[in-house]
């Protein structure tokens, strides 16, 4: 039996406040309504596409009256790429709404007693912040609003850059992001443009064919650039003649690496990453601390905040110079190495094998000898027996992805009873259950949100637990 079609218009709906996950809500006859794209004090009309029994969700159809607070998109591409979805509100309202949301997944839904949070640090720069970007390239990109599909030449079907929010296929081509500083789009654009001049087949994920397949950019803050190209075969002759183009056409660029991919997704962590021409990696500089960052490795995408995120971790590991420290999920060991002076011992552990091998170089190039680093599973690396080797820890530094921590390591964890936990996240949701499990054992004594991602919904946050 077929779901039966929604065509519910609200019109005139007073746009209330910020919700979760990018959403503003609203109300009407007493149900709560959310919708994108919104700010609080706009009025607008709302078409409803699904309907629940406490809630509904639509999208804006027409802005009746824009709010006093609106502001207006300065990315061409804002509404359709996925990201950046608070370019509307002004940027002292996203804070706000960060702040908000750690609260509600702290205390409001998570139940978690906890201080006053501290007001959250804001990004120095809202735009061009980001250290790396992943673009796709497509044979079929999405089609615009007023574009007919039928007149579009063969040749101007193809994309290079961002999914579409939930299509996995449908990719929009980007002419400018304001997320990456020069010469990020100068590079896209040129991969584009030579790609097409040079028949270079866009990849198909549905029909599997094509050549070229994602575009990886970093940068640092110093003017390095790498890039890394994946291409769905290996064509050594049109290879070779795309990376040299590349590199002699940008002299910024000082590393250039590619990636062959025929795999059924797009994901490079269990691929070679080939380094084609130039050094085989980009550094960070932060304080006196140097960081090597290769193709695959992990670093916190807004350099700047990480700084400052790095400052809150090692202020609230309370360090004296005589504790036994545990960094998990430590990555290439930035925050390891970051607070290693005030520590007697570090022990780092990550995933991914290539990250442990920065990690091990950018302690041995910053001369620093207290740190150790090892790669593995959390949930199995982390156990008694480990512990008794590497000695008992006094304060634990957690970092770990969206998901948060595993139930087994969080055991382990109990059982080593530190005398301090720091829990940095970047999903305060999965932060709130975590630290569920430790409220027998720890108090929170300190809560401070840092944004790293402006114009997004997505927080950082830092938390800093006391034994009890």
């Amino acid at each position: 039996m077929s779901r039966k079609k929604i065509d519910i218009i609200l019109e005139n709906i007073l746009i209330e406040a910020v919700a979760a996950e990018g959403k503003a809500v609203a109300h009407y006859d007493g149900t709560v309504v959310f919708v994108e794209f919104a700010v609080p004090g706009d009025v607008v009309d709302i078409r409803v596409k699904h309907k629940r029994k406490n809630y509904m969700e639509g999208y804006i159809t027409r802005i009746v009256t824009p709010s006093a607070q609106r502001l207006q998109p300065f990315c061409s591409h804002f509404g359709i790429c996925g990201g950046c979805k608070w370019q509307p509100l002004p940027y002292p309202m996203q804070l706000q709404a960060k702040q908000q949301q750690v609260w509600d997944q702290l205390v409001r839904i998570g139940h978690l007693q906890i201080p006053e949070i501290s007001p959250i640090i804001g990004s120095e720069r809202t735009e061009f912040y980001r250290n790396k970007l992943e673009y796709t390239f497509s044979s079929k990109r999405w089609i615009l609003e007023g574009e007919d599909p039928e007149m579009i030449p063969e040749n101007e079907l193809c994309g290079l850059g961002f999914h579409v929010g939930k299509f996995f296929d449908k990719v929009l081509d980007i002419s400018k992001c304001h997320l990456q500083r020069d010469p990020s789009n100068d590079i896209r654009l040129f991969i584009k443009r030579y790609a097409m001049e040079n028949n270079l087949k866009f990849f198909n994920i549905r029909e599997k064919t094509g050549y070229l397949r994602n575009l990886f950019i970093r940068t640092s803050e110093s003017g390095s650039v790498m890039v890394i190209v994946s291409f769905f075969r290996d064509e050594p002759e049109s290879r070779c003649k795309m990376l040299d183009s590349i590199s002699e056409h940008f002299n910024q660029i000082t590393s250039v690496y590619y990636i062959i991919n025929s795999k059924l997704n797009d994901s490079i962590n269990d691929l070679e990453c080939v380094l084609y021409k130039g050094d085989d990696a980009i550094y960070e500089q932060m304080e006196n601390l140097k960081f090597k960052i290769g193709p695959k490795s992990f670093f916190q995408t807004n350099t700047l905040q990480a700084y400052k995120l790095y400052c809150v971790v090692r202020e609230f590991a309370g360090l004296t110079g005589k504790e036994t420290v545990y960094d998990l999920y430590t990555g290439t060991g930035s925050i390891a190495q970051f607070i290693s002076a005030g520590a007697s011992k570090v022990i780092g552990i990550e995933y991914v094998p290539e990250a442990i091998e920065d990690a091990e170089y950018n302690a041995k190039n910053n001369h620093i000898s207290n740190c150790s680093f090892f790669a593995g599973d959390m949930k199995d690396i982390l156990n008694e027996e480990f512990i008794m080797e590497q000695g008992k820890p006094d304060v634990m530094i957690l970092d770990p992805p969206r998901c948060g921590i595993h139930p087994d390591v969080a055991k382990v964890i109990l059982e080593a009873a530190p005398g301090r936990i720091v829990y940095v996240s970047c999903n305060p949701a999965s932060q709130a259950r975590d630290l569920a499990l430790f409220s027998e054992e720890y108090s929170i004594s300190a809560v401070q949100p840092v944004d790293m991602f402006p114009h997004t919904q997505h927080v950082e946050n830092v938390c800093k637990l006391i034994r009890k």
